[in-house]
């Protein structure tokens, strides 16, 4: 089910520029490797934690999930990478999450979110103490937002 974007290195700058923007944001490393270049774009996409991220588009799309989120979501990399992240959440739960996206937004991160997610098969769980975090380059250019967790429970 969780297929890799093997043919482009697992995104490689895309990981680099998460990993980049959460350092600078909260201070901490999300993946504390000495790997670089591909080598770390693989780990990420292997790592045993929940990362995924979304661009900027006005109803946001998914545009990056690591192996441990497809598995969780129930969806193919093609997949994911097809649907607005709002989808992450029930229809009843979207207002909750459009108001942490504005947290996120005002204050750059948030390093204590939970909520309800739904998996493709229609799976309910409950995220715990999840990041979520503004993405930007280096030059501090807006490009989109990305979110990490590694407790979830079946509700």
């Amino acid at each position: 089910m969780a297929s890799a974007p093997t043919a482009n290195e697992f995104l490689r700058p895309h990981v680099e520029l998460l990993l980049d923007s959460h350092f600078r944001l909260t201070g901490h490393r999300l993946w504390p490797s000495a790997a670089v270049g591909a080598t770390l774009a693989r780990e990420v996409f292997e790592a045993p934690f929940v990362l995924l991220s979304h661009g900027v588009e006005t109803d946001p799309v998914f545009n990056y999930a690591n192996r441990a989120a497809l598995t969780l979501f129930q969806y193919t990399w093609d997949e994911i990478i097809a649907i607005p992240s709002r989808e992450s959440a029930e229809p009843a739960n979207q207002a909750a999450r459009a108001a942490l996206m504005q947290r996120v937004t005002t204050q750059g991160f948030v390093d204590d979110y939970s909520g309800i997610r739904i998996a493709k098969s229609g799976a309910r769980f409950r995220i715990e103490r999840a990041t979520v975090w503004n993405v930007t380059d280096a030059a501090g250019v807006y490009r989109g937002q990305a979110a990490t967790f590694t407790e979830w429970t079946p509700v």
